[in-house]
C-alpha cells in the first residue's frame, strides 16, 4: 500500500471524538432521558451520574495511555465523590447516562455502547478469576434498570431492556425485555422510542411473568372447581335415582323359622 493510498483512506475514515466532545455529548443526553432535567448548567453541577462519566473519560484517557496509577487514582477519588465505581479500562460508548448514580459498579472489561441509560444500584460485574474478558457488553440503545445485576462475559442486544432487580446471567437477544432471578425474556419490541426521540420511559408497562403464572394457575383452579361441582351434582342425581327405584322395589319377606 502506497502512502497516498494509506492517506486517502484515513482522510475518509470518521474521526474519533475528542474527550471533550464526548463530554459535551453526555451532558447534552441527559435532557432527552431525565424529565427532572430544567437546564445544562443545572445538570452539570448536580448529576452524580454525569460527574462519574467524565470523571472516567479522563480516567480511561490515562489508563489507555499506560498511566494505570493515576487512572485508578483518579478513578478512586471520582468513586469517593460521585458513589459510582467505574473502572478506568472498562470501554463506554457516547452519549452515556447513568440516572440517579448511586451504587453503581462498571468492571474493568466491562463495553458499554452508545445511547445507554442504566439507573442505580446497577452491577456490571465478573463471575470469574480467568484473565481476559470477563465483564458484560451492552450494545447500543440498551436499558438497564434500577439494582440489576448483569454478570460475565455475555452480551447485552441492541435496544434491549433489562428489568429492575434482575439477575442477567445469560446473553440476551436484541429488542428483547428480561426480568427475574435469573432473568428470562418476557417481550420483544422493536419501538423503544417516541416521537421526538426520547427514551420510553414507561416502566409501568414492564410484563410480570409471575402475575402472569398466578393469573393461568386462577383459571385452571376455577375451571377445575366448576368441574368438580358438576361432577358432584351428577353423583347426587344418580344417588336419587338408585334410591327411587330401590323404595319402588317390591319388599322380600323374611324367611319363616322352622
Amino acid at each position: 500500500m502506497t502512502n497516498e493510498t494509506a492517506q486517502a483512506k484515513a482522510s475518509t475514515a470518521p474521526k474519533e471524538p475528542t474527550r471533550l466532545q464526548l463530554i459535551r455529548e453526555d451532558l447534552a443526553c441527559v435532557a432527552t432521558r431525565d424529565p427532572a432535567a430544567r437546564g445544562r448548567f443545572e445538570t452539570l453541577l448536580t448529576y452524580p451520574g454525569l460527574h462519574a462519566v467524565i470523571w472516567h473519560r479522563f480516567a480511561n484517557w490515562l489508563w489507555i495511555n499506560d498511566h494505570r496509577f493515576g487512572a485508578r487514582v483518579l478513578s478512586w477519588l471520582a468513586r469517593f465523590l460521585t458513589n459510582v465505581d467505574i473502572h478506568p479500562g472498562a470501554t463506554i460508548g457516547r452519549r452515556f447516562f447513568i440516572d440517579h448514580g448511586a451504587g453503581v459498579v462498571i468492571g474493568e472489561t466491562a463495553v458499554v455502547g452508545d445511547d445507554v441509560t442504566i439507573y442505580h444500584g446497577v452491577t456490571l460485574g465478573g463471575v470469574s478469576w480467568s484473565p481476559g474478558k470477563r465483564h458484560p457488553t451492552l450494545e447500543d440503545e440498551v436499558i438497564v434498570g434500577a439494582g440489576a445485576k448483569i454478570l460475565g462475559p455475555i452480551t447485552i442486544g441492541r435496544n434491549a431492556r433489562v428489568g429492575a432487580n434482575s439477575v442477567v446471567i445469560e446473553s440476551v437477544m436484541r429488542d428483547a425485555t428480561v426480568v427475574g432471578i435469573p432473568a428470562k425474556v418476557v417481550h420483544r419490541d422493536v419501538g423503544r422510542c417516541t416521537f421526538d426521540g426520547r427514551i420510553n420511559l414507561n416502566h409501568h408497562l414492564m410484563p410480570d411473568p409471575v402475575g402472569e403464572a398466578f393469573s393461568v394457575l386462577l383459571d385452571r383452579v376455577e375451571f377445575l372447581e366448576t368441574r368438580v361441582s358438576h361432577l358432584q351434582g351428577r353423583l347426587r342425581e344418580r344417588e336419587r335415582n338408585v334410591k327411587a327405584r330401590d323404595g319402588d322395589a317390591p319388599k322380600t319377606q323374611p324367611a319363616e323359622i322352622i
